[in-house]
């Protein structure tokens, strides 16, 4: 298979990509860490691997930058040109979420600390682990990211590679009780190459060429404008249309969301999914952690007759925008003219104001979760 940068240097001669310093030097550092990773899976040999010994950790990589940059561009061909099996790639927030299910499962067992347990059951068979977009918004996962990376990376010798929006001493800025989350910044400063991604090109927004982001009325165009948007975002060919992967996300208390269309950080919804059925604000906000840009097709006008799914819209705009989320949508009507009359109304002028910023080149720049 061919590595990183062989690939990468394609996708310049074949205009898909612009040179970029920073990006290059990136693709040079994950071709290096590749093949320490490849050479140390052929030094363990077949016996040492049927005895679950692993070859010596090469050191991981924190990659940072604008939004848009390339950094998710170059995880993908990082970890498809990879040549290990002891691999995997994660978004973040769905990997926290599955932490916390494992210790639960730990804490059941009151058989003392759950942290080195939980770090050996994710360990036990990975070399390499790669993060995209980590960003840490709550306590809950600041109290324990210490002492887990702690142990997966000196203790069970995974080799750590992530990409962020932000840097390493940026992370979970002014959060509760951050000083027990300072020990991961200095583990991350130790043990990984911070590497800064700030090229001149946002390629998200470029991709989208100048696409509006809201598309009314309902009707085919509409459909196909959205449609249109998600292969561009997501560099899926659109003949493959109906093999685009889905996804269960992980809600808490054992609950589920299916995402019809889930790829790259994007994902598709119809708004009767999203706000004809019962939820709450901590659903949104899993879905807000979990994806970078979320498009909701069928968005009706709302009224006295379904205020129950123009009040839950709005907990929905308002976790998508907080989190700094992309949103493209398919409406029945422009976000003035979509909730008219009904109780809550008079609320709804903050969702109208929200709607029309979500649209701007402002927010479009900005970083998921940035500030």
């Amino acid at each position: 298979m061919t590595g990183i940068l062989n690939r990468y240097e394609a996708l310049i001669a074949s205009g898909e990509l612009r040179a970029d310093p920073d990006q290059a030097a990136a693709a040079e550092r994950l071709e290096q860490l590749q093949r320490e990773l490849e050479k140390g899976e052929s030094s363990v040999g077949l016996f040492g691997r049927l005895i679950g010994r692993k070859a010596p950790s090469p050191r991981g990589l924190y990659m940072w930058g604008g939004v848009g940059r390339g950094k998710s561009m170059l995880m993908d061909l990082f970890h498809e040109t990879l040549c290990i099996t002891e691999k995997r790639r994660v978004h973040f927030h769905a990997f926290m979420l599955e932490v916390h299910a494992l210790l639960r499962d730990e804490r059941k067992k009151e058989s003392g600390d759950p942290i080195l347990p939980v770090a050996r059951t994710i360990g036990g068979s990975l070399r390499c682990l790669a993060f995209d977009e980590m960003v840490v918004n709550n306590s809950a996962d600041a109290m324990i990211m210490s002492r887990l990376f702690t142990a997966l990376v000196r203790e069970e010798g995974v080799t750590i590679v992530t990409t962020s929006n932000r840097a390493p001493s940026q992370l979970y800025k002014d959060g509760l009780n951050r000083e027990h989350f300072l020990p991961f910044i200095a583990l991350i400063e130790s043990d990984l190459d911070v590497m800064t991604l700030d090229g001149p090109t946002d390629y998200r927004l470029q991709r989208l060429g100048g696409m509006a982001t809201w598309h009314t009325p309902l009707g085919d165009e509409a459909t196909a404008q959205t449609r249109e948007a998600f292969f561009r975002l997501t560099d899926y060919a659109p003949e493959d249309a109906e093999h685009v992967p889905s996804a269960d996300l992980e809600l808490g208390g054992g609950r589920t969301l299916h995402v019809p269309k889930s790829l790259k950080g994007v994902a598709v919804f119809s708004f009767k999914r999203l706000c004809g059925e019962p939820r709450g604000a901590a659903d949104y906000l899993a879905i807000a952690h979990a994806y970078h840009t979320v498009i909701i097709v069928g968005v009706p006008k709302l009224g006295p007759e379904n205020r129950n799914e123009a009040a839950r819209f709005v907990t929905l705009i308002d976790a998508l925008y907080e989190n700094k989320v992309k949103l493209i949508a398919a409406a029945d009507a422009a976000p003035e003219d979509l909730y008219q009359s009904g109780s809550g109304r008079f609320e709804f002028e903050r969702t109208v104001s929200r709607l029309n910023e979500m649209q701007s080149a402002d927010y479009l720049a900005l970083g998921h979760g940035e500030d």
